[in-house]
């Protein structure tokens, strides 16, 4: 091997880095972290609840065959702690009502949104991402997020690779593992919505590498702060489903992500035009869908606050679709499709930190205001900002999220029809403001070390000529449409 071959420090770094993964990689293969051990409190070998699961073993095994069925259930709720099936059954459905948000849903809603040449690495970039992000929240995201730590993180190695978790142990009134999962669908898709700020001129290996650094050091620690009985929880913070958590966070790594990749070839000088808006509009739908499960579930049961969320969610993206297509009606003369879809998704936005707290008159006013706020968040906010965010993450999910968080400082006061709030609605909304310009510099900081981190090991941006050819091609060495 030739000592030419590390040369250089991009070349030298690089190979730090991998030296780290596969370091890494080697000690967590040799800790005893992966091996599923007993939770405490779970019954030892010798102690009476073993005892009577043994002799439920023993049961099954002598029952004639007719009968074992029976006899593996009755051992199996001997062995397990009685959990409501409702809830549960509940919990698994909002998962997968999660994961169709963002495969096909938010894959949907931004590769119509590129040109024809990209549409593949954007569904690429968000099906990947979200699976990358999945795989380490149970390597030590869950961990991170969810146990005991300080003020800002949790512990990264207690409950790393799911240590310690069994089918006996209970969180949030769940099975711990079905609360992880869905856990992990609200990583997974946070990161993904990044993806359609810097659509069209990112390098793949770029966008995974960013992604496992900012969903390290900006999701994980805003999870513990909100809801783990963090820094901003002890603010008195409302956040039902995820305002702060998902979508500030992520508009606002958008928005730092497009800053620094730039412009796309021809911004500004030419039309770069949606490809497909029916993909758009199908997207949007499917989040729609796809939204119950994320804040309805968000209850964590099938329960009246869960009932609450359901119909919030449901009337505040209505609102949000009627205010949008108002908006463009009398600023441009006509509604578009392409619009009507976004203001379905501001809605969405913006009742997701209200939507167990609010009655639903006010999640129709915090939908009409989300509606007509983004509008202005996608055209004029976008030409002062002179930013190129491709997918308007910003504009949409940041705004949105900022003017649904305030909102819900304001409308969860019993005496408005919320569920009601600890103090006055003066102290709530300041709250609620805190929580946001928090969020705001805690993202931007941290995004900007990400971006930074990024390029140095693999870079960010594709070459002209490669942007020019598209990134199907370039990334992935396929076209989405025989031309």
């Amino acid at each position: 091997m030739k000592a030419a071959m590390f040369s250089g420090w991009k070349t030298r770094t690089r190979a730090a880095a991998m030296a780290l993964l596969f370091g890494l990689a080697a000690a967590f293969a040799a800790s005893p972290v992966l091996s599923q051990e007993a939770e405490p409190g779970v019954p030892a070998a010798d102690a009476p609840g073993a005892v009577e699961t043994a002799t439920a073993e023993e049961t099954v095994a002598q029952a004639p065959a007719g009968g074992q069925a029976v006899a593996t259930a009755e051992a199996r709720a001997d062995a397990e702690p009685a959990f409501d099936s409702g809830n549960v059954a509940w919990m698994l459905t909002s998962t997968l009502l999660v994961l169709l948000m963002v495969v096909p849903g938010l894959a949907l809603f931004y590769g119509g949104m590129v040109r024809s040449k990209n549409v593949l690495s954007v569904l690429m970039q968000v099906l990947v991402v979200f699976s990358v992000v999945v795989l380490v929240w149970v390597a030590y995201g869950y961990s991170a997020a969810f146990t005991d730590g300080n003020s800002f993180f949790g512990s990264f190695t207690e409950k790393a690779f799911l240590r310690g978790i069994t089918t006996a142990s209970e969180s949030a009134g769940l099975p711990e593992l079905l609360f992880v999962v869905f856990q992990s669908t609200f990583a997974g898709i946070t990161t993904a919505l990044i993806v359609g700020s810097f659509a069209e001129r990112i390098r793949f290996r770029a966008v995974m590498l960013f992604s496992v650094i900012w969903v390290t050091f900006a999701y994980l620690p805003m999870v513990h702060m909100v809801w783990s009985g963090g820094f901003l929880a002890h603010k008195g913070v409302l956040d039902f489903a995820g305002g702060t958590v998902v979508h500030i966070n992520a508009g606002i790594a958008g928005l730092v992500g497009a800053y620094f990749l730039g412009r796309r070839l021809g911004f500004g000088r030419e039309a770069l035009k949606p490809h497909n808006v029916p993909f758009t509009f199908i997207g949007a739908s499917l989040l729609w869908v796809g939204w119950f499960g994320f804040n309805a579930g968000s209850a964590v049961a099938a329960d009246a606050v869960a009932s609450l969320a359901m119909i919030n969610t449901m009337v505040a993206t209505a609102a949000g679709v009627v205010a949008w297509s108002l908006v463009e009606a009398i600023a441009k003369g006509r509604p578009s499709a392409l619009g009507a879809a976004s203001g379905a998704v501001a809605g969405l936005v913006g009742i997701t930190p209200a939507a167990g707290t609010v009655g639903p008159i006010g999640a129709i006013v915090i939908g009409l205001a989300v509606g007509a706020t983004c509008v202005w968040g996608v055209n004029g906010l976008k030409r002062m900002l002179r930013v190129d965010d491709t997918a308007d993450v910003f504009g949409v999910h940041a705004v949105g999220g900022i003017v649904g968080a305030v909102l819900t400082g304001v409308f969860s006061a019993e005496s408005l029809g919320g569920t009601g709030i600890e103090g006055t609605i003066g102290a709530q909304v300041w709250a609620q403001a805190f929580s946001v310009l928090f969020t705001i510099a805690w993202c931007a900081v941290v995004t900007t070390i990400a971006i930074l981190a990024t390029k140095a090991v693999v870079g960010l941006r594709v070459s002209e000529e490669e942007e020019r050819q598209g990134l199907d091609i370039v990334s992935h060495g396929e076209a989405a449409y025989e031309h």
